[in-house]
This record gives C-alpha cells, sequence and structure tokens, in this order.
C-alpha cells in the first residue's frame, strides 16, 4: 500500500517536473527567438549628428542599456527556481515521508535500503546545489561587509577631516586675532 502510494506520488512528481523542464525549454527558445528578431529589425538612425556633438541618451535608452547590463532575468536564475529549488523540495520531502511513515509502518523499515538509496540518489545534486547556494549567500554576506567597513571608514575619514579643517579655521582665526591685537 505505502509503495504503491509513493510510486504514484514519484509518478504524479516525475510528470510535473517533465511538464516544467519543457516549459523552461520553451521560454528559453522564446527568449532567443525575440532577441534574434530584435537585432534583425534594428532600424538605422535617420538623422546623424555632427561627430563633435554627443548624443542625450532618453530615457527608453537608459531602461535599454540598464537590461543589458545584467540587471534582468538570467538562465541561472531560471534554472534555480525550475529545478534546483524543486529537487532539493523532493529530497527533503521524500526523507521526511520515509522517516514518518517508518515510524508507523514496520513494512516500511523492511525496505528501508531502497528507501535510503532513493533519498541518496536525490539527496547527491541536492547537496550539491544547497552548498553553492550557501557560498553565494557567503559571498554576498562579505561583500556586504567589506561595503559596510569602507562606508564606515569613510564616515570616520570624513568626521576626522571636518575636525581638522574646524580645528584649522578656529587656529587661524585666532592667530588673525593676536595679529590684530599685536598691532594695536
Amino acid at each position: 500500500m505505502i509503495l504503491e502510494t509513493l510510486l504514484i506520488i514519484l509518478t504524479f512528481l516525475g510528470i510535473a517536473m517533465a511538464l516544467i523542464s519543457v516549459m523552461l525549454s520553451l521560454v528559453i527558445v522564446l527568449n532567443f527567438a525575440r532577441q534574434a528578431i530584435k537585432r534583425l529589425f534594428r532600424v538605422a538612425p535617420i538623422i546623424t549628428l555632427p561627430k563633435g556633438i554627443p548624443k542625450k541618451e532618453t530615457r527608453k535608452e537608459q531602461t535599454t542599456m540598464s537590461k543589458e547590463k545584467g540587471e534582468g532575468v538570467t538562465f541561472n536564475d531560471i534554472f534555480m527556481f525550475m529545478i534546483a529549488v524543486p529537487l532539493v523540495l523532493l529530497w527533503v520531502g521524500f526523507a521526511g515521508f520515509v522517516i514518518h511513515t517508518g515510524l508507523n509502518n514496520s513494512a516500511v523499515l523492511e525496505n528501508i535500503e531502497a528507501y535510503t538509496t532513493l533519498i541518496a540518489i536525490l539527496g547527491g545534486p541536492a547537496l550539491l546545489i544547497i552548498k553553492d547556494a550557501l557560498d553565494v549567500w557567503k559571498q554576498e554576506q562579505a561583500e556586504k561587509t567589506a561595503f559596510y567597513k569602507t562606508k564606515a571608514q569613510a564616515v570616520i575619514d570624513y568626521n576626522d577631516s571636518m575636525q581638522k579643517q574646524a580645528q584649522m579655521i578656529e587656529s587661524k582665526a585666532q592667530e588673525q586675532e593676536h595679529k590684530v591685537e599685536n598691532k594695536k
């Protein structure tokens, strides 16, 4: 009974993953086709400016340039959300299902080798994905820490220079007062 239920669940999950991969392939093909069409039908400007005059960028050109700089959705983003995240969730869910069912049904404990093999097969790629995600997170945290250290040092340097400038202005004002008093 449990094996049949598990087989049905895994079959549905396999079908869902196949559908997701087909949709992902369609998105990638459509994106490449859209970019190819844009390149084919790129219109040359009718009026050109003389060589010494810089062209002003319009708001539309600025947003297009910012999208080209990599601020949009990349293939890696799609890969992570369409394949990596479901794989990790499937692995964790299946492991939890086996543990829960094993505690309530002794038939699962008799076939525990098959279950642990399946968990290990799913766990290999899932652990690699989790490790890479943690490495990226650690790198982002290190960059944030470095940024805040740099920002804090800049504030300290700015305050120090402002204090030195205020002291210098005060000392120059006192020197000027002494010169005026000495002339009298």
